[in-house]
């Protein structure tokens, strides 16, 4: 997400290509790596910084281009192309996985965990990560071959717009941006070690619960993003965020393996929008700033960044010292006040009446 936000200039000076054939290589070269790694100084580096380089690499093109071809379905357009991330990313939940099961690592996502769960055991882990590099070689030969620039800005932007945080509604939706994303990913991290601990299911079912959760991720990406482009995405983010931690305040309770399926299809539909929204919604708070969306994108991301960052280990923190139910607790709390905060900036931006499409 931050080197997101820094290549920004680097694309709009007119390096798109090199973006993306820079970004495809660092993403396939660190999983090839992660494959040989044998200490954990080994996985940092091939996982968080040269894929994580990777993809922020690739992220700028990815969003920026979408915004040159589509105007009045935008929202659509970005909800489509979120999708994606949901049905195949790899990203490792290493630690939370180990413990309930020795030499296993479980990537969020659909297609990659399945693919890593069915061939480790039969070719091991290096080659099983070696497949997976090939798939995604494959896969961004795609992109390579027909994502072409249509327009690019009249000028080069700059890296900051720190006016921009004097606009109450840009600031308050950064705000609650920033808080809803430090717990919305409670339940990405930790709902399998939950289902296990609490004898809720073995370990061979837990480990789909988070493939269920992204796959109904992926429509809560596409529909709710239709509906934004007839209502106003403020009037789906808001709602979906609070019901999102009110889901999350439902994992309390929750002691059978078929209200925890349910809950995670909930939860994975109702938290897609808020991974998906956010772009178009920096874009109708920026539109007296055209030339600066993708400065103000990039501050957004930046800032979005050091919550996912932290929201994770501290949740991990908690659950070591008072257990499941206060994380969901924290959890749940972060992502109903960063929707208030963000129907706050609704208001400042459109109005207060529910009637108002924003």
């Amino acid at each position: 997400m931050l080197v997101g936000a820094l290549t920004g200039p680097v694309y709009d000076a007119g390096y798109f290509r090199e973006l993306l054939i820079g970004g495809s290589f660092l993403v396939v070269l660190g999983q090839m790596m992660l494959s040989l790694c044998k200490e954990y100084w080994q996985v940092l580096l091939a996982q968080a910084f040269c894929i994580g380089a990777g993809t922020g690499a690739l992220f700028v093109p990815s969003v920026a281009i979408l915004s040159t071809y589509f105007t009045t379905k935008i929202a659509s357009a970005t909800g489509l192309a979120a999708s994606g991330s949901s049905l195949g990313k790899f990203s490792s939940s290493t630690v939370v996985w180990s413990s309930c099961c020795a030499n296993a690592v479980v990537p969020g996502g659909v297609i990659y965990p399945i693919v890593f769960h069915k061939l480790q055991p039969q070719i091991g882990f290096g080659w099983t990560t070696r497949v997976i590099g090939f798939i995604i070689l494959a896969t961004l030969f795609i992109p390579n071959t027909v994502m072409k620039v249509r327009v690019l800005p009249a000028q080069r932007r700059a890296l900051l717009d720190l006016p921009a945080f004097k606009e109450i509604p840009y600031t308050l939706f950064v705000a609650g941006a920033f808080i809803g994303f430090m717990g919305l990913y409670m339940p990405f991290f930790y709902i399998q070690l939950y289902a296990i601990r609490g004898g809720i299911t073995d370990t061979n079912l837990a480990f789909y619960l988070l493939p269920i959760l992204n796959s109904a991720s992926i429509f809560g990406r596409i529909v709710p993003n239709f509906v934004a482009d007839k209502v106003g995405p403020f009037n789906v983010i808001v709602p979906c965020a609070i019901i999102s931690g009110i889901l999350c305040f439902c994992l309390i309770p929750i002691s059978s393996v078929a209200a925890l399926i349910v809950l995670c299809v909930l939860f994975g539909f109702f938290s897609g929008s808020f991974v998906s929204l956010p772009p178009t919604i920096i874009v109708v708070l920026s539109l007296r700033n055209r030339g600066k969306i993708g400065t103000r994108l990039g501050m957004c991301f930046a800032v979005v960044s050091v919550g996912m960052l932290i929201g994770a280990p501290i949740g991990g923190v908690i659950l070591d010292a008072h257990g499941f139910t206060s994380v969901w607790v924290f959890g749940g709390v972060l992502m109903v006040t960063g929707g208030i905060i963000m129907g706050l900036s609704r208001g400042f931006k459109v109005g207060w009446s529910l009637a108002v499409k924003g």
